[in-house]
């Protein structure tokens, strides 16, 4: 592990903005967007939604996941993880020559403007509401951080599912009707899949690299073809929660839009089946994160097509 002293003494960093920009992986906020849209479109079966608690809590959520992925490449770089050879979409660090203790510092200042987000929400509703948002700040930090990092571990999947699709819908329906129920959490889980199956294609991706770092993924402990085969029943089990959940009228019959993204699904799967070296997967990365954007969106539609017709 490098230490904070030889991090400090690192080349000279680049400054220009779309290094920035691309530190913080724009493509990838989508997921911080859906579950957020998601919530908040379901509580509006109920009630007229509360714009401002709505802009709150989305951008209180992109902060979150922000700083969690500047974590990620923080510790990845310091735990020698990360080269310039590494083939990802992280790499400011070791390719763009920003300095890594800015990028961790980087992602501290976010979560604070996180937590001034979160004591407006908390002013407008509860306090409790604090609480859920520290613990989902702590486990975004214990990802990559800490001594047992969840990312290196078979739960990383589970903990991204939970806290980025069931608590967030969770949250964001809450702080709109000031109420939670078994409704929203069975809502959560066709989104919580898919968030899943975002950091599972990354390890299918970085198998072979994890497993000559000591990562102990999912990927790793079930083999490749098992982990494509399991990334491809999140896909499908996702769907058919959806279509049981149309038949239990616990969602709007317009959720069958959800199939529209079944396309990037298979072509996710496609492409981890037919390549093996991490360049040519990174398609199928792209794909699953298409897929869960969309489906994602057509989703929380549904709740307002539902309230519109």
């Amino acid at each position: 592990m490098q230490s904070e002293q030889s991090i400090q003494g690192q080349q000279g960093e680049k400054s220009s903005f779309q290094v920035w920009w691309r530190m913080l992986r724009p493509h990838t906020l989508t997921a911080s967007f859906v579950p957020v849209f998601i919530g908040t479109m379901a509580a509006l079966l109920e009630s007229p939604i509360h714009i401002g608690l709505f802009i709150a809590m989305l951008l209180a959520s992109m902060l979150i996941q922000s700083a969690t992925n500047m974590f990620n490449e923080y510790y990845d770089y310091v735990k020698g993880l990360d080269t310039e050879e590494s083939v990802g979409i992280g790499g400011t660090i070791v390719r763009d020559g920003i300095h890594p203790i800015k990028v961790r510092n980087l992602a501290f200042i976010f979560y604070g403007i996180a937590v001034l987000l979160g004591f407006y929400i908390c002013l407008e509703t509860t306090f409790w509401i604090a609480v859920i948002g520290l613990v989902s700040m702590l486990f975004g930090y214990l990802y990559t951080g800490g001594p047992y990092p969840i990312a290196y571990s078979p739960f990383g999947e589970l903990f991204a599912g939970f806290f980025m699709g069931t608590v967030i819908i969770g949250i964001s329906y809450f702080i709109q009707l000031e109420t939670v129920n078994w409704t929203i959490v069975l809502i959560s889980i066709p989104p919580a899949l898919l968030i899943g199956a975002i950091l599972l294609a990354n390890n299918i991706r970085d198998l072979k690299g994890d497993q000559e770092n000591g990562r102990k993924t999912l990927a790793i402990l079930v083999g490749r073809n098992k982990a494509i085969n399991i990334l491809l029943a999140f896909f499908l089990f996702a769907f058919l929660f959806t279509f049981l959940l149309i038949l239990l009228d616990v969602v709007p019959i317009f959720a069958l839009i959800t199939l529209l993204s079944g396309m990037k699904a298979l072509k996710a799967y496609q492409t981890f089946k037919a390549n093996t070296t991490p360049l040519k997967m990174m398609p199928g990365m792209k794909y699953t994160a298409q897929m869960n954007t969309i489906f994602g969106f057509l989703f929380g539609l549904s709740f307002l097509l539902e309230k519109l017709f």
